[in-house]
């Protein structure tokens, strides 16, 4: 028998989802009402039993050939945008002035316009509760290896994950997604496994599970109502019941120190 996640009930994860969606009036109320959808989820867990071997193996294969995958298509896009550099540098230079622009331009604009029709997203668990990346906002995916923490930095903040030459920026993801319903149970029960790099940045989300690649078109998902608190959350995903993440958005706040529930500048 696998275990069941506090969100195993789908009702009680899309009422938790539409919470995070709709603009509160005031900080006071959504924390009410986001504590009482995390009661009523824990109500709900199940006794949970060790995955027997066989299906661990299973589950770990699978995980690998979408972690392969998602490689594989990052890996194409990159390399047919070396090769049109290759033959128009003129364009390379020009690309490579006006990235940063285009980055801050394309953050200012709501995800849904962005994103095209149609467009494949990357499914990942963090404590039962399922989020989405785009894949043309994904910088990859990492097994999480040693973390060196830092002081000074949010609660939120793990440490650093030194890969090949670079340093990557590793967030609880947990702790920085749902911050009312973290505490120390939550904290022993989390296994991270892999770190769910951010566009181009050094920021990555730790992950419990990799649950698969999945193609979708702008109909499928619940768009935010406003705009305001959570710009990271640009909707959910309706017959997945999981939470679309705007990517630029959620770097911009990771950039400021901030917290998923903290008001941007």
């Amino acid at each position: 028998m696998s275990k069941q996640s506090p969100f195993a009930r789908e009702e009680v994860m899309e009422a938790y989802l539409d919470s995070l969606l709709k603009e509160p009036e005031t900080p006071e109320d959504v924390t009410a009402r986001t504590a009482k959808l995390l009661e009523q989820a824990s109500q709900q867990i199940a006794e949970t039993t060790l995955l027997g071997v066989e299906e661990q193996d299973s589950t770990q294969h699978k995980e690998e050939a979408i972690a392969d995958k998602v490689t594989s298509i990052i890996e194409t896009s990159t390399l047919n945008s070396v090769e049109d550099n290759k033959r128009n540098p003129v364009a390379q230079t020009e690309s490579q002035k006006n990235r940063l622009l285009d980055t801050e331009i394309k953050s200012k604009v709501p995800l849904k316009d962005t994103l095209g029709f149609r467009f494949q997203a990357l499914f990942f668990e963090v404590a039962g509760l399922t989020l989405a990346v785009p894949l043309t906002t994904l910088g990859g995916i990492h097994q999480i290896e040693k973390i060196g923490p830092l002081f000074g930095k949010p609660d939120w903040f793990m440490g650093v994950m030194l890969h090949r030459e670079s340093k990557l920026n590793v967030v609880d993801s947990a702790k920085w997604v749902m911050p009312e319903k973290y505490d120390e149970n939550l904290a022993q029960s989390l296994n991270y496994r892999y770190l769910i790099m951010l566009g181009e940045s050094l920021w990555g989300l730790a992950s419990e599970k990799l649950v698969n690649t999945v193609n979708l078109t702008t109909d499928d998902v619940k768009w935010r109502e406003s705009t305001g608190k959570r710009p990271w959350l640009a909707g959910m995903v309706k017959e997945k019941m999981c939470a679309l993440i705007d990517v630029e958005e959620l770097i911009s706040m990771l950039n400021k120190g901030l917290s998923s529930n903290d008001q941007t500048p």
